[in-house]
C-alpha cells in the first residue's frame, strides 16, 4: 500500500482513475482526486452501481464494490498518457458489498478462479497467452439504425473507392498511393499511410508498461496490426484492455477512429484475434515433446479439448454477430476444426519454434470482440478438459484446407453464425462449470445479453435486402 502512495508522491499524480471490465469486455471507470484516496479507500473499496452495468445485477440489488488490485510490484498501476491532468490507472476487481466474496459476475475474477483451478490441478502451475488482435483506422465512420432508416459509410483514405466520391458537398480525393483489396501485407509508405500512427501507439503502450515488439500493416486497406510480448493469463488479458485503450486514443489524436469490430469491410479480411497459448510447471514448458511438430501428449490433448469444444467456444472468443461474417471461406478466417504446423487454413495451428520453451499453440479463431478474461479462460478450461480426459485431435491436416474442399467437407467447422454458438453453448459448458470457475449464473446472463443481440439484428430489415427483395 505505501508503494501505491511513493508512486503517487513521486509522479505528482493528481487523478486516480479505478478501472474494470464488464461482461461485454468494456472498461469503465471512474475518477478520484488524489486527496480523496486513502487506505482505507484501498483496503476496502468503493462503492459503485452495478445495475447500470449489462448482465450484472438487478436495481433492487445494484450494489457492488470495487476494490484495487495494485499487484505485487504495483503493476496494475499505470500512468495514462493522455490525461490532460496527471493521472494514475489503477486494474481493480469487483466484490459482492456485503460478504467481500469476489463477485461471480466479474470476468476477471473468472480469470483468477481459472487459474487457482489450473494449479489445483496439478498439471500447471502458470498458463501463457499471447493475443494478436487485429483493427482497422477510419477516417470517419457514420451509421444509423431508425426504422425508417439503416445504413453506415466508412472513409479511408486508403479505400480504392474514396476517389471522386462526394461525401456532403465535398469530394473526396485520393493520392493514389493506396494499397487493393486484400493487398495491404507489409507495403511501405506511402502505400502504408499509418506508420507514425502505429509507432505512436507503441511507443504509448511501451510507456504504460507492456513490452511491445513491433507493428505492421495488414492485408486489408486500414488494417493493422501491434505486436506485444505475451503473458500470464490474468496478465495477458489486462494488457489487451491497455491496448485497446491506447490504439483507440492514439487514433483519436490523429483525428481518426479505431475498431476492434471483426468485419467491418465487405469484401476483404477481417480482423482475427490469433491467442498463442501454452502451459508450464516448476519453470518448464508442457508443450514441447518428441510428437507431431514437436508436440507433447499434452499439448496434442490441449488442442483435442480446442476442437471438442470450439463451437460452445465460439459464444466467448467470437461473441457478435458481426464476428461470424470473418469466419467464411477465403479471407484467411480458420473455420475448419483441424490442426497443422504452419498451416493457417486450421483452427490450430503449431507455429515453427527454435526452443522448446517457445513451443505453443496458436489458436485461431477467436476475434478482437472477445472479453480477454473470458475468452482465455474458456480456451484454458476447454484445454484442460482435453488434457483430463485424453482427448485427441487426429490426424494432422497439412494441406490447404481452403482448396480441398473434398477434405474439409469431412471435418468439423467452428460455429457459422452467433445462434449457433449460443445453442452450442446451451448444451456444451460442463466444462466451463464443474470447476465452479463459470458459474451458472454468469453463463446464463451472457447468454440472455446475446440472445437480444441476435434478435435485434435479425429481427431488423437489413439494406441488402431492400437490394435484392424490394421489387420480388
Amino acid at each position: 500500500m505505501r508503494a501505491f502512495f511513493d508512486f503517487l508522491k513521486h509522479h505528482q499524480v493528481e487523478f486516480v482513475d479505478f478501472r474494470f471490465t464488464d461482461l461485454r469486455g468494456t472498461w469503465h471507470h471512474i475518477t478520484y482526486p488524489t486527496s480523496a484516496v486513502d487506505d482505507d479507500l484501498c483496503t476496502n473499496g468503493l462503492l459503485f452501481d452495478g445495475s447500470s452495468i449489462a448482465g450484472w445485477c438487478a436495481i433492487n440489488e445494484s450494489d457492488m464494490l470495487l476494490k484495487p488490485d495494485f499487484g505485487s510490484d504495483l503493476e496494475n498501476v499505470r500512468l495514462d498518457p493522455f490525461s490532460s491532468y496527471p493521472t494514475a490507472i489503477v486494474i481493480c476487481d469487483v466484490h459482492h458489498p456485503q460478504s467481500g466474496e469476489p463477485y461471480a459476475k466479474d470476468p476477471r475474477q473468472i480469470a483468477k478462479k481459472c487459474m487457482k483451478y489450473l494449479q489445483s490441478t496439478g498439471l500447471a502451475d502458470e498458463a501463457f497467452f499471447g493475443p494478436e488482435a487485429e483493427f482497422f483506422i477510419f477516417d470517419g465512420v457514420a451509421f444509423q439504425t431508425r426504422s425508417e432508416k439503416t445504413s453506415y459509410e466508412i472513409y479511408s483514405d486508403e479505400f480504392p473507392s474514396q476517389n471522386g466520391e462526394t461525401h456532403g458537398q465535398e469530394t473526396l480525393k485520393n493520392h493514389g498511393c493506396r494499397p487493393g483489396p486484400k493487398g495491404g501485407y507489409f507495403p511501405v509508405q506511402p502505400l502504408d499511410s499509418a506508420q507514425d500512427i502505429r509507432s505512436e501507439m507503441l511507443l504509448k503502450m511501451a510507456e504504460m508498461g507492456l513490452r511491445v515488439e513491433k507493428h505492421h500493416h495488414e492485408v486489408a486497406p486500414a488494417q493493422h496490426e501491434l505486436g506485444v510480448v505475451y503473458n500470464t493469463l490474468i496478465k495477458g488479458a489486462d494488457e489487451l484492455q491497455v491496448y485497446k485503450y491506447v490504439v483507440r486514443n492514439v487514433a483519436r489524436s490523429y483525428g481518426k477512429t479505431a475498431t476492434f469490430m471483426p468485419k467491418p469491410v465487405f469484401g476483404d479480411n477481417g480482423s482475427g484475434m490469433h491467442v498463442h497459448q501454452s502451459l508450464w510447471k516448476d519453470s518448464e514448458p508442457l508443450f514441447s515433446g518428441k510428437g507431431y511438430a514437436g508436440l507433447s501428449d499434452t499439448a496434442l490433448f490441449y488442442i483435442g479439448g480446442i476442437l471438442k469444444h470450439a463451437k460452445s467456444l465460439n459464444a466467448f472468443t467470437n461473441p457478435t454477430t458481426n464476428s461470424y461474417k470473418r469466419l467464411i471461406p477465403g479471407y484467411e478466417a480458420p473455420v475448419i476444426c483441424a490442426y497443422s504446423a504452419q498451416n493457417r487454413s486450421a483452427t490450430c495451428r503449431i507455429p515453427v519454434v527454435h526452443s522448446p520453451k517457445a513451443k505453443r499453440v496458436e489458436v485461431r479463431f477467436p476475434d478482437p470482440s472477445a472479453n480477454p478474461y473470458l475468452a482465455f479462460s474458456a480456451m484454458l478450461l476447454a484445454g484442460i478438459d482435453g488434457i483430463q480426459n485424453r482427448i485427441h485431435p487426429g490426424d494432422a491436416q497439412d494441406i490447404d484446407l481452403f482448396e480441398h474442399k473434398d477434405i474439409a467437407k469431412t471435418l468439423p467447422t467452428v460455429s457459422g453464425c452467433l445462434k449457433e454458438s449460443l445453442q452450442a453453448l446451451e448444451n456444451d459448458h460442463e466444462y466451463l462449470t464443474k470447476s465452479g470457475v463459470f458459474s451458472k449464473e454468469l453463463i446464463d446472463s451472457h447468454l440472455e445479453m446475446k440472445w437480444k443481440e441476435f434478435y435485434r439484428m435479425a429481427h431488423h430489415p437489413h439494406p441488402l435486402e431492400f437490394e435484392l427483395y424490394y421489387n420480388s
